[in-house]
Parts: C-alpha cells; sequence; structure tokens
C-alpha cells in the first residue's frame, strides 16, 4: 500500500501577532500531554530511549528540553493553527 500524505494547504495563511504568542504556551502544553500520557502508560525518564525499559530522555518539564524539541512542539503547534485558519475558522482571545 502507497501512502501519500496530503496535509492541509496553509502556505498562504499569515498568523498574526496575536495568535503567535500562543505558540510557547501551547508547545508546552503539547508537551505535557504528551508526558503525562506516556507517564501513564508506565515510562519514566531515562538517558535514552529505551522502549523495551519505557525510559525517554524528554519526560522532562518543556523548560529543560532541548531548543530542537522545542522547536518540533512549536512546528507542530504553529502548523496545527495555520490549518484551523485555513479551514476558515477563527481565532479569538475573548
Amino acid at each position: 500500500m502507497r501512502y501519500e500524505p496530503k496535509p492541509i494547504d496553509t502556505s498562504k495563511v499569515k498568523l498574526s501577532g496575536e495568535i503567535l504568542e500562543l505558540t510557547e504556551s501551547l508547545a508546552k502544553n503539547a508537551h505535557d500531554v504528551w508526558a503525562q500520557q506516556r507517564i501513564s502508560d508506565g515510562w519514566k525518564w531515562g538517558s535514552k530511549r529505551d522502549d523495551t525499559r519505557k525510559e525517554h530522555p524528554n519526560l522532562v518539564p518543556y523548560e529543560k528540553l532541548s531548543e530542537t524539541e522545542k522547536d518540533y512542539d512549536r512546528k507542530m503547534v504553529l502548523l496545527t493553527l495555520k490549518a484551523i485558519l485555513a479551514l476558515g475558522y477563527c481565532i479569538e482571545k475573548p
């Protein structure tokens, strides 16, 4: 079976400064959700990823992640925000 990913085209979406300000808090939240799920599945911190022992080096607070790991979370958040807008939804602060 051949799989061809077709993400939503967000190339024309521009994020406002107000929406961009959400990026860091949403990235931190995304990491916390991921970590919470891992921990509830029995994973713990380990110096390197070991699926058999359920150890992962990123089971640390967001602030202690490397910039590379933080950038992964930021990118996913930005792409999600852009996809929401590309689908015609509005994001407004009450």
